[in-house]
């Protein structure tokens, strides 16, 4: 029997906080993770042509997004999520993934789960998901629709961590904007995928997914591009006052993007 083409991923070691024991809350602590990924095609009819494989960047950035999206309290319940995370790509037929923690003693403390395509529940393709940015009095937005609450307008305290502090006024924005829609709040990416399958509108609060990425700015229109991005959505919306003019776009901005009076 011919086996499959694969690529991997090992020895990629990140710290983070890990754990169920009340000893590994507030502390940050090495895993090491190694992917092997089964492809659905084989290399030799590619042509040497980037596009046509799976990147090695989908298996970094899959492990980045897991770690991203929550805190975890089982390694097994985060290799899980890699696992979705790599398989939703339509090149990915099977894949191992083995975490370890490398801090718990002299040795590595781990899991290694093996899942294939139609075995897990893969992450939400956005392919449906509209990302609104919200800054007129609309009605609640029916779908998988995905809500950037506006700037809340108030002054920020001195002092700290400015962005943070601006992406947690968007929080406080953003579950003020759900209590006048009637609508729910999603923090985490598990969240959002989970609104997007089940067809239903949510409000973001950014704090959580965008903190750790300075690429994700802290203005509510270049978080709606960098969120967009990251669901992979159909396009984005701006619900903006009739006298407000439409914002620049980047150059490189990939999803499209359109204006709405509601």
């Amino acid at each position: 029997m011919e086996h499959p083409d694969r690529i991997h991923l090992r020895d990629y070691i990140v710290s983070t906080e890990i754990g169920a024991f009340q000893s590994e809350r507030g502390t940050q602590q090495r895993l090491r993770f190694n992917l092997s990924v089964d492809l659905s095609q084989p290399v030799s009819g590619v042509g040497d042509q980037v596009d046509a494989i799976l990147s090695y960047d989908v298996l970094t950035r899959a492990v980045e997004t897991a770690l991203a999206d929550q805190r975890y309290n089982l390694v097994e319940t985060l290799a899980e999520k890699i696992a979705a995370e790599v398989l939703a790509h339509p090149n990915a037929a099977r894949i191992q993934v083995t975490v370890e923690k490398l801090d718990r003693g002299p040795f590595a403390l781990g899991v290694t789960i093996t899942r294939s395509t139609g075995r897990v529940e893969a992450t939400a393709s956005g392919a449906s998901a509209v990302v609104l940015l919200h800054k007129t009095a609309i009605p609640a937005p029916a779908g998988p629709v995905v809500i950037v609450p506006p700037a809340p307008g108030l002054p920020l305290p001195p002092g700290g961590d400015q962005r943070r502090i601006a992406l947690l006024a968007l929080d406080q924005a953003a579950w003020a904007l759900a209590g006048d829609l009637g609508l729910r709040v999603a923090e985490s990416r598990t969240e959002l995928e989970h609104a997007i399958l089940a067809g239903h509108p949510v409000v973001w609060a950014p704090a959580r997914l965008a903190a750790d990425d300075s690429g994700a700015g802290v203005d509510p229109f270049g978080l709606a591009l960098w969120l967009a991005r990251r669901l992979d959505a159909r396009e984005v919306l701006l619900a903006l006052p009739a006298d407000e003019a439409m914002p620049d776009l980047p150059a490189d901005q990939p999803v499209p993007v359109r204006r709405t009076l509601g």
